[in-house]
């Protein structure tokens, strides 16, 4: 059964071709996302790989969590499973910020 892997702490520059490269040498790789700022599409410098098997997850956790990655160490381990947020997640950001003044001063 596959493995999620959280990888936290990663170069921004790190592309997910380098990471299935890199945990390709602890086991099979069955996929790899970068997580990126949807408005900028810039990576905010974590992601997720999904190992095939156990072995391989464990195996990649034991050789690259605290590996150093262009100066940076990373973190590596289980997944946690994803929480439901309050709200649906959909909400405008400005709801909570309060009152609304459309950019006029009000004395």
């Amino acid at each position: 059964m596959s493995k999620k892997l959280y990888v936290g702490n990663l170069p921004y520059s790190a592309s997910e071709e380098q990471l299935r490269e890199m945990f390709g040498q602890a086991g099979e790789v069955s996929e790899v996302t970068i997580i990126t700022d949807r408005e900028t599409g810039r990576s905010k410098g974590f992601g997720f790989v999904e190992m095939a098997d156990e072995e391989g997850a464990q195996e990649a956790i034991r050789r690259f969590n605290g590996m150093t990655m262009d100066r940076r160490p990373l973190t590596v381990n289980e997944a946690r499973p994803r929480e439901d947020r309050p709200g649906g997640g959909s909400r405008d950001r400005r709801d909570n910020r309060g009152g609304d003044s459309g950019g006029r001063r009000r004395f």
